[in-house]
């Protein structure tokens, strides 16, 4: 039987998916766990790994663009309606959620793989949450309240939010394929040299693998939908690696499967649960794991719900705005990055000081002036 461009495009991205996902289980690549031991150990190993995958696919990436192989002004991430308030805001939820909920988008479905039915809790309150975010109950308050308060950077004379757009019109720059080159180097490089820069993490065979691999995978994404999937009488959307959306469309394509069409995205949703079983089979460590305590289970669920919400409006989570967009080279990628850590951190930080019975408000303040954002509070 002949496939379709679109079963092609899926069935090329549940394999690279597959691969992702038995990676990601067998290095313990998780971005929250990434910022924890930041945070709370002051080990930067694998926040080098994640880093090390951003200048991995920002180059890869870059130089696709370059030759012409993908035209990334069609994605989503480079447009030139430039939701701010939805790439903050959303971001901010969703390290919020990650931290409360055990880890990322691609992480809980990596979890599940290895039996983790904590996960599953999460990833169905996720899928639930960013589908009626995107077309349900929830629809309007994105539309209303978020997304009205987008910049339309057309109207500015600015044809997309591209790092390097931004900096040639301001500039006035006139050579924008030198600034682009420019940028691409600068970036790409310095998160490569930062991950690089540790002897500590060069020796860390297994982060230094993670980094690598996941990073060409984000751009061997951008390869699938792009050069193999390029068919003008049977187009696919031009996309990458990301998994809050996809998510949501997943669990919409197991209930009206009948009715539905299978897309990259929700193939690679199943290639990482599947990536991830097979490792977990082969290496003996699958298992089941459930909640602990009720308090446990009431975070995974806060969790779930924010990353479903946050995800929606920020247009990607850690991999799918951290380095899928990020090698897009978009700033609204840059925005969500930073606030996704920004609030992982804020909430580990509130953790530990409630951990020490003190009350949520006082943790909250205890962690702004710990982070330097505001003067210590008084005994």
């Amino acid at each position: 039987m002949e496939l379709s461009n679109v079963q092609n495009v899926a069935l090329w991205g549940f394999l690279a998916a597959v691969v992702f996902g038995a990676i990601a289980n067998k290095t313990n690549f998780c971005t929250m766990g990434a910022v924890s031991d930041w945070v709370n150990m002051d080990d930067k190993n694998r926040l080098r790994a994640w880093f090390l995958a951003i200048g991995v696919a920002i180059i890869g990436t870059q130089l696709m663009q370059a030759w012409g192989v993908v035209d990334l002004g069609q994605s989503i991430y480079l447009t030139a309606n430039f939701g701010w308030l939805g790439h903050a805001l959303g971001g901010f939820l969703f390290g919020v959620g990650m931290t409360l909920g055990g880890g990322c988008g691609q992480r809980t479905l990596v979890r599940f793989g290895g039996g983790n039915l904590k996960s599953l809790v999460v990833m169905l309150l996720m899928a639930i949450t960013a589908y009626m975010t995107l077309r349900g109950l929830i629809a309007p308050v994105r539309i209303n309240a978020i997304e009205v308060t987008n910049l339309d950077l057309a109207a500015r004379n600015v044809p997309d939010q591209g790092i390097a757009t931004l900096i040639q019109s301001l500039a006035g720059a006139t050579d924008m394929q030198a600034v682009r080159w420019v940028v691409a180097a600068v970036v790409g490089l310095g998160f490569t040299l930062y991950a690089l820069a540790s002897r500590e993490f060069l020796a860390s065979y297994k982060n230094l693998f993670a980094g690598t691999s996941i990073g060409l995978l984000v751009v061997a994404g951008w390869y699938i939908t792009g050069k193999l999937g390029f068919d003008e009488f049977e187009p696919v959307r031009l996309e990458s690696y990301t998994f809050v959306a996809p998510v949501a469309e997943n669990l919409n394509y197991l209930m009206t499967y009948t009715g539905s069409t299978i897309n990259f995205g929700i193939a690679a949703v199943f290639g990482i649960i599947t990536g991830s079983f097979l490792y977990a089979l082969v290496s003996g460590t699958f298992r089941i794991e459930t909640f602990s305590s009720r308090e446990d289970m009431v975070n995974h669920v806060i969790g779930g719900v924010l990353m479903g919400f946050g995800g929606v409006i920020a247009l990607g989570c850690t991999i799918g705005q951290g380095v899928t967009g990020m090698s897009t080279l978009a700033f609204g990628s840059v925005i969500t990055l930073f606030t996704i850590i920004f609030g992982a951190a804020l909430t580990m930080k509130v953790q530990g000081h409630m951990l020490d019975e003190q009350p949520f408000w006082r943790s909250l303040r205890l962690s702004l002036a710990d982070m330097k954002l505001l003067p210590a509070p008084g005994p």
